[in-house]
């Protein structure tokens, strides 16, 4: 029987119970890990929200930015003068300077203003020309990057060969066919060399590609999507839509 009295002992009165509660290296332990347990799955918790925010959270900030933006190009693009240009040393960029035009995909019933850049700032809110490739509608390869978030390149997967994208400049609009998507590594950057695929050959195609992370909620690869140009019309402000080609409306 256990006793429930306290005894008296040399450090004072003292509970039997003490001895039968008294911390071991395996009560220790098994503590140690149930708190680094629960500190884990907290962490894991706070991952998946902050995933979550990425990919869902900020759709208002990308409206809001893309309503922004597209009202800073059709400023622009309403401006009689000669095309912006860049900033210089003497002052900063004018309105729309730094924004491309608008890309169209009619199938996923998407636009957006795309920024000219795909520095974390440039594509926080839209998608962005890698600089160093070709303009819309040139000869080589128009590239642009995007977010795989809800409202840039959520489903980009969805596209298939013959599937329409589109892009709007201030003169002129253009009409690209898919013929290709495929998945690659992230340090693959030839997809977006002139001809994709084979940096050291010398473009007679345009071409556009897209380039997103994938798979979804994550970022060990990229999904890309191969386009063609088939078709370039002439935009025209005194006509309904600009002149927008039927293709290209969805």
């Amino acid at each position: 029987m256990v006793k429930l009295r306290p005894e008296q002992t040399d450090e004072g009165y003292k509970s039997v119970y003490s001895e039968l509660t008294r911390p071991t290296i395996g009560s220790r332990l098994r503590t140690g890990i149930r708190t680094s347990g629960e500190l884990m799955i907290t962490f894991g918790l706070v991952v998946l929200l902050f995933a979550g925010y990425q990919v869902f959270g900020n759709s208002a900030a990308v409206d809001a930015e893309q309503d922004h933006l597209g009202s800073e190009l059709d400023q622009a693009w309403a401006d009689p003068s000669p095309a912006a240009t860049a900033p210089t040393k003497k002052g900063p960029a004018a309105p729309g300077a730094d924004l491309v035009g608008r890309l169209y995909i009619p199938k996923l019933d998407k636009k957006w203003v795309v920024v000219d850049g795909v520095t974390p700032d440039d594509i926080r809110y839209a998608p962005g020309h890698y600089p160093d490739t070709a303009k819309p509608g040139q000869i080589g390869n128009f590239s642009v990057a995007g977010h795989r978030v809800r409202k840039i390149f959520w489903r980009l997967d969805e596209l298939k060969d013959g599937d329409v994208i589109g892009v709007e400049t201030r003169d002129s609009w253009y009409v690209y066919h898919v013929y290709q998507q495929e998945v690659v590594k992230p340090y693959q950057v030839e997809v977006v060399a002139a001809v994709p695929g084979k940096p050291k050959a010398k473009p007679t195609k345009a071409v556009l590609t897209l380039t997103t992370c994938n798979p979804k909620f994550n970022n060990y690869e990229r999904l890309i999507i191969h386009a063609e140009l088939v078709e370039t019309v002439p935009r025209d402000q005194t006509k309904a839509d600009a002149g927008m080609p039927a293709e290209m409306k969805a």
